[in-house]
């Protein structure tokens, strides 16, 4: 079992987060604590613009409200919203607090991630602790 296990949280329909949860629970047992955090992509300013007044901290309370009920849901479960860029954003807080473990959901790659590399597979390549990825 694991003491700390992280689970990135992306809320789009072909992730499979519910499974991710699953996993984490298991891999944590009774006594591990789970981590939930979700990273809100920064919004360009060019894009920014054409958003509704008090879209982006509407959107961001949301956010906060559905991660922090999906932690409520687990036993020693904690739920963080940052912002930044996705994969750079989860390795820098794994660095700074140390999970045992990553637990994070994958969509089948395309072509786009051949050439880019999706999330999840620049967590595996970088993270310094073990990864389980769920698809």
């Amino acid at each position: 079992m694991y003491a700390h296990v992280l689970v990135p949280v992306s809320f789009d329909a072909e992730r499979d987060s519910a499974g991710a949860l699953a996993l984490a629970r298991l891999l944590a047992g009774d006594d591990g604590h789970i981590s939930l955090l979700h990273v809100i992509e920064q919004v360009p300013a060019y894009a920014a613009s054409y958003l509704p007044a008090g879209y982006q901290n509407d959107a961001r309370h949301t956010i906060e409200t559905r991660l922090a009920e999906m932690a409520e849901a687990l036993p020693d479960a904690s739920a963080h919203v940052v912002s930044g860029h996705s994969a750079r954003t989860i390795l820098d807080w794994a660095e700074s607090h140390k999970p045992d473990c990553i637990v994070i959901a994958s969509h089948r790659p395309g072509m786009q991630d051949l050439l880019l590399g999706s999330t999840a597979a620049k967590v595996v390549r970088h993270a310094t602790c073990a990864v389980h990825v769920i698809r």
